[in-house]
């Protein structure tokens, strides 16, 4: 990246509470030029999603992603005018192979480059537009570890499958000072920050059943019921938006921040297993040998394997605030000098893209 600054077309989902446009800002600060051409509609903030159609619905039933944005269209378009140095797609469902396909014979020198948070092997998660285009990329980028097993993406005909850490975006994640009404609203002793899953909930049950005061933020709870007052099922999740980062503020009133991983997506690590240690948070996370490679276990984070050990520990820390403080601080710490920030991940794999 050095004396050179790529022109980059960037198609993602670009609305704030997205990654994407934490990635964007890191290739700018790498130096890179971006073009951002978002192919989800605008979101609400206090959501975090853009609505869905039924329409939109049925057809993702069939395997297929509505292109909504006309990205396929604006991506040639684009390239015609620019010729980019890359094309970096993120989770590129409704992105066209004949589009890839045209990328190249316009400009045979862009390099086309894949990228996603979620496990693209699973069928929950692509659709057949984006098993025929894995061929037309020159790397796709993975955040599940097993995506690049040989008997899964490249089985599909990736040509270079490479997997990288989540990461923290430092404008967003950072330790914050809350007002008196924001410590009312959303300090508790233990929380969950994400989306409802049944084991999820069960754990949470299990912790309320045992007289652990637990709170849960996020999209899908209201398919749930809690079977004990313990349990705060709050269905309105916390976002951040530029000018309130509601979701970093919800980490540091909690005492103790769940991180859990998603059973059907076969996680290993979470956005939250860099967001919360990056916001100066206390995180109690599922064990897996990930989290214990990004953190050190009973030093910078704490994991836990079964529902009673999760029990043991959080009625542990809750009595020892001074060494859960020291723990968060030793996570934050680890977060800012391990390389763990979206410009950092950006600085590697811009670089696998560009190199000759």
């Amino acid at each position: 990246m050095q004396n050179y600054s790529p022109l980059v077309l960037f198609v993602g989902d670009l609305n704030f509470y997205a990654k994407g446009a934490s990635r964007i800002a890191a290739m700018e600060q790498l130096g890179a030029e971006v073009i951002g051409l978002p192919h989800t509609p605008m979101g609400g903030d206090a959501t975090g999603t853009s609505g869905i159609s039924l329409y939109f619905r049925i057809a993702w039933k069939f395997g297929i992603h509505l292109d909504t944005e006309n990205v396929n269209r604006k991506i040639l378009d684009i390239t015609r005018l620019k010729k980019p140095d890359v094309l970096w797609i993120e989770k590129g469902n409704m992105i066209n192979p004949n589009t890839l396909k045209a990328v190249h014979d316009i400009s045979p020198k862009t390099k086309i480059a894949a990228y996603s948070d979620d496990d693209m092997f699973h069928a929950i998660n692509h659709t057949r537009d984006y098993v025929k285009s894995l061929p037309h990329y020159d790397v796709v980028f993975v955040t599940k570890s097993y995506n690049a097993n040989a008997d899964e993406l490249p089985a599909l005909g990736v040509k270079r499958c490479v997997m990288v850490d989540k990461a923290y975006d430092p404008a967003q994640h950072l330790t914050q000072n809350l007002t008196p009404a924001e410590q009312s609203e959303l300090a508790c002793d233990v929380s969950f920050i994400g989306s409802y899953a049944p084991e999820r909930g069960d754990v949470l049950n299990f912790l309320a059943k045992n007289g652990v005061s637990v709170v849960a933020w996020g999209n899908g709870w209201g398919l749930f019921t809690p079977i004990n007052p313990n349990l705060t099922i709050t269905t309105k999740p916390l976002v951040n938006t530029p000018n309130d980062l509601r979701y970093t503020k919800g980490i540091n009133a909690t005492k103790i921040n769940l991180g859990f991983l998603r059973k059907i997506n076969r996680d290993l690590q979470t956005d939250r297993s860099i967001e919360i240690p990056a916001s100066g948070g206390f995180m109690l996370a599922e064990r897996s040998i990930e989290h214990e490679r990004l953190f050190e276990d009973a030093n910078e984070a704490v994991f836990f394997e079964s529902n009673e050990e999760l029990l043991t520990k959080i009625r542990y820390f809750l009595k020892h605030d001074e060494e859960r403080k020291q723990i968060a601080k030793a996570g934050y710490e680890r977060t800012r000098n391990g390389g763990y920030s979206h410009k950092d991940r950006m600085e590697g794999m811009l670089g696998a893209v560009l190199a000759k």
